[in-house]
């Protein structure tokens, strides 16, 4: 993004949202060893989210955990109105989410995760689609991939050194 600024998640009034807990084991001399991990996302419904991973021998501990690294990885995306600027194809190990904007009362057309990501972004109206994957984390990571990658008529005119009237 153009001059990527932090975001100070103390200053926000962030929601917290859980988007799958999962019981995972390992296997040692004695048995086996359950603990659980879980995939949070925080967002203030103004255009800042983060998402995180947690892991733990409790479930409220991983969720915990989850969301201190969520507060920690947030980013701010770009939004035109209640949509999204552009339609985008977001990547990550085999998860791929492609992004459409909408109009005006289409609402949140996505499943699972990415409805809640979108959700808690602010975007009110946006159609979206898993096409690979459907594994919660990689579909985290492709729909954050996704939106990080969004671009405004504005910002695509200040890297060109134009106005925004000559890019359209």
């Amino acid at each position: 993004m153009v001059g990527k600024k932090t975001i100070n998640p103390a200053e926000l009034d962030l929601q917290e949202k859980q988007i799958a807990i999962k019981r995972v084991s390992k296997t040692v001399k004695g048995g086996r060893i359950a603990r659980f991990a879980a995939i949070m996302v925080v967002g203030d419904g103004n255009g800042n989210i983060g998402y995180g991973l947690g892991k733990a021998a409790e479930v409220p501990e991983a969720i915990r955990k989850g969301i201190e690294d969520a507060k920690k990885n947030m980013i701010s995306i770009a939004t035109v109105g209640t949509t999204i600027p552009h339609e985008v194809i977001g990547e990550f190990g085999a998860g791929k989410v492609l992004l459409k904007p909408a109009s005006e009362g289409t609402g949140v057309v996505a499943g699972g995760a990415t409805r809640i990501i979108c959700e808690l972004a602010g975007i009110k109206n946006v159609r979206a689609k898993c096409l690979r994957s459907t594994n919660p984390i990689n579909v985290v990571k492709a729909t954050f991939d996704g939106l990080s990658s969004l671009r405004t008529v504005e910002d695509v005119a200040k890297i060109r050194g134009k106005s925004p009237a000559d890019i359209k």
